[in-house]
């Protein structure tokens, strides 16, 4: 334990001072750093484990102005040992992360040698012991599937849920494959555009610009192919508990263009990127919290974060509503379509009047587009919650308000 005094000696049974020469050297300036001063007495008074916290406000030449708060502790011969256990458990939880990522690389390497008919196949299996056998997330899937679709049956809601987990499963799949499978000479076996003029007309555009998607389809091949034909996007994404596939997602993000920056303090990055002309590329169904801008999603009230709409408003950006999905449910046949774009400097239907309306407007487009391949969609997201009670009883009255 280091101790800001120089007359401390350190000991393998810890640091003591005595107290009688700190309040001779109270005025001097090693005590009026803001850090704390934990001091080790020998006097009687104290018993062995406990020591004596002396405040660094020093008030007056009372002796007695001295804060002193007397504390139990551990001996301090048990310091190094606790030291030395936590250095073990960082050493442990190192070795699982690293673990983990040999066991994704090696899984990875196996998917890529594999022809796509027989990783399709292979999703299907798996989709069906997901689904059927392990439940995974069964209740929140069951949760989102009754709120938005509250007509189906439960035979319904069952198929769906296994197409959701067979899209999801293929999605990893391709991810695997695009690397050694999607180039530029080939990009047209397996892309088919709608809205290109419009979707080439914005990232061309040397305006800022916002594209955002949901979790929906398969986005992570969409920024790969944005990159891919030349277009550099920076994304906002959240850090990966293990730093060791987190690094290897970062390094396949990366590989054609797209950079990625962490949600917390990402602020002046971003705008600094929306002012010199950038893309910024985000989902926009994460929740947000109780104190988010509550709208209407797929018809069940969703919060939504007020930064993508501040980012488009603040920076006078182009925002535009894009997805990347299966077509028929083929692995490796994409069409990325652009479902619609907000502009602020040529809005003459009042989508960018404030942040509320272009949160709409961009929940009513991404519906939009869910509405037509519901199977993609990730209904094992966690995207709605309990509203509120004041919001609750708003967002009911704009509604009946909307039917009237």
């Amino acid at each position: 334990m280091r101790v800001p005094f120089p007359a401390a000696r350190t000991t393998a049974q810890g640091s003591f001072i005595p107290t009688d020469p700190l309040l001779k050297l109270k005025k001097q300036a090693l005590f009026l750093s803001p850090m704390p001063l934990i001091v080790y007495s020998h006097s009687q008074t104290n018993k062995p484990g406990e020591f004596i916290w002396i405040s660094n406000r020093i008030i007056g030449d009372n002796p007695s102005s001295f804060r002193t708060v007397r504390k139990e502790a551990t001996v301090t011969a048990d310091q190094p040992q606790t030291d030395y256990l936590k250095r073990i458990q960082r050493l442990c939880s190192l070795g699982i992360d690293l673990l983990t990522y040999v066991l994704v690389r090696i899984l990875v390497s196996f998917i890529q040698t594999l022809p796509a008919d027989m990783g399709d196949k292979l999703c299907h299996r798996l989709a069906w012991i997901t689904t059927v056998l392990l439940k995974i997330r069964h209740d929140i899937t069951e949760q989102n599937l009754k709120q938005v679709f509250p007509n189906a049956t439960e035979a319904d809601r069952r198929r769906l849920a296994y197409a959701m987990w067979h899209h999801l499963l293929l999605m990893v799949c391709e991810i695997a494959w695009a690397q050694r499978r999607l180039h530029l000479t080939n990009w047209t076996k397996h892309i088919v555009f709608r809205e290109n003029r419009r979707t080439l007309r914005h990232l061309l555009s040397r305006r800022p610009k916002v594209t955002a998607t949901g979790h929906f389809g398969n986005f992570e091949i969409g920024g790969y192919l944005t990159g891919l034909m030349g277009f550099n996007t920076l994304t906002i994404a959240r850090k990966l508990d293990n730093r060791f596939v987190h690094h290897w997602v970062e390094r396949f993000r990366g590989a054609k263009g797209q950079h990625m920056v962490d949600k917390d303090g990402c602020g002046p990055m971003v705008d600094a990127h929306l002012k010199g002309g950038g893309t910024l590329t985000l989902l926009a169904d994460q929740h947000a919290g109780p104190k988010g801008c509550w709208v209407s999603f797929l018809g069940v009230p969703a919060s939504c974060h007020k930064a993508l709409a501040l980012f488009s408003l603040s920076a006078g950006a182009t925002l535009m509503i894009g997805s990347t999905t299966r077509i028929q449910g083929r692995p490796m046949q994409f069409k990325m379509a652009c479902t619609g774009i907000a502009d602020p400097d040529n809005d003459p239907e009042g989508n960018c009047e404030s942040i509320t309306t272009l949160t709409h407007w961009y929940n009513d487009q991404l519906s939009a587009a869910i509405n037509e391949s519901v199977e993609q969609y990730w209904w094992l997201h966690r995207r709605w919650r309990t509203p509120p009670p004041r919001v609750a009883a708003r967002l009911a009255k704009a509604e009946q308000v909307k039917a009237a």
